[in-house]
């Protein structure tokens, strides 16, 4: 959500989130601010399909891999590449050279960006700094089991 702007300009928050999904067209039941903020801190992590397209549509059309736990899709810029097709083939193309080649691949695709007048490409994905990742908090029962655990000096 901080990636992502709202119609004011400000990164949304679970309850500006939850009004953009509310506001598409066709809108999934269960998209509160309280879910959206439980999806987020990893409190709840088995939302349906539709609510999963419904947030990546409400972001601005992001790729549904920008919203997995994983640090190979924090790169929103990549993942926007990858859904297109010829970018997927030319991935699938380099996928078995030597790196040395890749590298010339590489160096060649820069010189030829530059040629038209397109901006660089950052070597590590966005250069943006990353939010720190929001601490779990325990649900009731675990919060309830590790104070049993405390007091009985666990």
């Amino acid at each position: 959500m901080a990636h992502r702007k709202d119609a004011r300009g400000r990164p949304y928050v679970s309850r500006t989130l939850s009004q953009a999904v509310d506001d598409l067209p066709d809108p999934p039941a269960t998209t509160s601010f309280a879910l959206i903020a439980k999806l987020a801190g990893g409190q709840q992590d088995n939302p349906t399909i539709k609510t999963v397209l419904a947030l990546c549509q409400a972001l601005g059309d992001v790729p549904p891999a920008y919203l997995l736990p994983h640090a190979g899709y924090d790169d929103l810029a990549a993942l926007e590449a990858f859904e297109n097709p010829l970018a997927r083939r030319l991935l699938v193309l380099l996928s078995d050279l030597p790196e040395s080649e890749v590298r010339k691949v590489v160096a060649h695709l820069e010189r030829r960006r530059e040629t038209l007048g397109l901006s660089s490409v950052p070597d590590d994905g966005p250069s943006a700094e990353k939010p720190r990742k929001a601490r779990r908090r325990r649900t009731e029962s675990e919060a309830a089991q590790y104070a049993a655990d405390a007091l009985e000096g666990l």
